[in-house]
């Protein structure tokens, strides 16, 4: 694997755990807050479409 796709795959491990971070993150407090299963899902799907990508691949 060269350098180019090492570089790649790095971000893309990078912004995987930052979905299931924010996933995770997300359904837990919509639980918390009293969402029902289905609410929780959408929220924890929102949460990954906000993450900021750019700061991801900046850091």
């Amino acid at each position: 694997m060269n350098e180019n796709e090492q570089s790649k795959r790095e971000l893309a491990e990078k912004v995987l755990q930052a979905c299931v971070q924010a996933a995770k993150a997300g359904f837990e407090q919509a639980r918390m807050d009293g969402l029902c299963e289905e609410g929780a899902v959408e929220t924890a799907v929102s949460a990954m479409q906000n993450l900021n990508l750019e700061k991801l691949i900046t850091e």
